[in-house]
């Protein structure tokens, strides 16, 4: 069960925000979808230096909680313009 303010990781590419499946972020808040879809997900992401680059909203099952089994790393951000 995911919670607010745990870190999570993308499950899928966000192109259009530059971000990509396993990018880390913070789940801010919840979003119900307005016609009763999947609930929405509110993720900000930082990046290396702790400045936020990114708030989007994605679908519940395009975040993962993080796991014992993984280790971060570090990637150069491309801009989208």
């Amino acid at each position: 069960m995911l919670e607010l303010f745990q870190r999570v990781a993308l499950a899928t590419d966000v192109p259009e925000d530059g971000l990509k499946r396993g990018d880390v972020g913070t789940l801010t808040d919840f979003a119900p979808h307005p016609t009763g879809g999947e609930r929405g997900c509110i993720v900000e992401f930082f990046n290396a230096i702790g400045e936020s680059i990114a708030v989007i909203v994605v679908p519940e099952s395009s975040v993962e909680p993080l796991r014992a089994d993984e280790i971060w790393s570090v990637r150069e951000l491309v801009t989208v313009v």
